[in-house]
């Protein structure tokens, strides 16, 4: 192995690591709103801090790494997809942390069945697939598990805008209660941002793979790889 390439796997893996927090944090930030556990929101809380350094330090090992090694095809498009992998996560970290920052600012759990009605739970499960998915394409250079992807964004997207028709209604009824209903839109609201940085991860995946471009493309089409 010669330099670079040793310098493309000690990246990788920092960039793995970086990933499987964030995965840590979605978990966590959905176990501290349905059990409303501030503890467990303090813990993501501080945890972030450490995703913004992981940010840091991987734009600068990718600027060195194109300034001083000159990279070309495959391994060039491996530090522009990184670069822009490591900003997607740090957003998707950044939504865990807003999360756990609403369940700290609150005196009351929030309702769970308001909850259960916006479809909550099932778009914290949808966006931790595609972030498991994800994350396992670009260890294992397999594109196949993120093909998927576009119909699980969809799903997230359809919730989003049913949240709408439930919270309008349930604040209709409980204008008391506005406060925290929007408060839970506002988590929502989250959670579908999470699906769009997961797309754009898959997108960047494939770019580094396959040497395409897939943005407002269906992940489904498929190219001959160019290297």
């Amino acid at each position: 192995m010669n330099h670079l390439e040793n310098e493309l796997n000690a990246l990788k893996t920092s960039l793995l690591e970086m990933w499987s927090i964030v995965i840590s944090q979605h978990e966590k930030a959905k176990m501290a709103l349905e059990t409303f556990d501030k503890d467990l929101a303090n813990e993501v809380h501080t945890n972030e801090k450490l995703l913004d350094a992981f940010e840091l330090k991987h734009d600068m090992d990718c600027e060195n790494l194109i300034a001083l090694n000159n990279p070309v095809a495959i391994d060039l498009r491996f530090v522009l997809a990184v670069l822009k992998i490591n900003y997607n996560l740090e957003r998707i970290g950044d939504y865990a942390n807003y999360i756990a920052n609403t369940i700290r600012k609150s005196e009351i759990p929030f309702n769970s069945q308001l909850m259960k009605d916006a479809h909550i739970s099932e778009m914290f499960d949808i966006a931790h697939i595609m972030l498991v998915e994800a994350y396992e394409s670009f260890e294992k250079n397999d594109h196949k598990t993120i093909r998927n992807i576009d119909e699980l964004d969809k799903k997230l997207d359809a919730w989003n805008k049913e949240s709408f028709r439930v919270l309008g209604d349930y604040i209709m009824k409980n204008p008391a209660e506005a406060r925290p209903a929007l408060e839970i839109f506002s988590i929502i609201r989250k959670l579908e941002r999470v699906g769009d940085h997961n797309r754009n991860i898959a997108e960047e995946i494939v770019f580094y793979l396959e040497a395409r471009i897939i943005k407002h493309k269906k992940l489904q089409k498929k190219e001959k790889p160019t290297n």
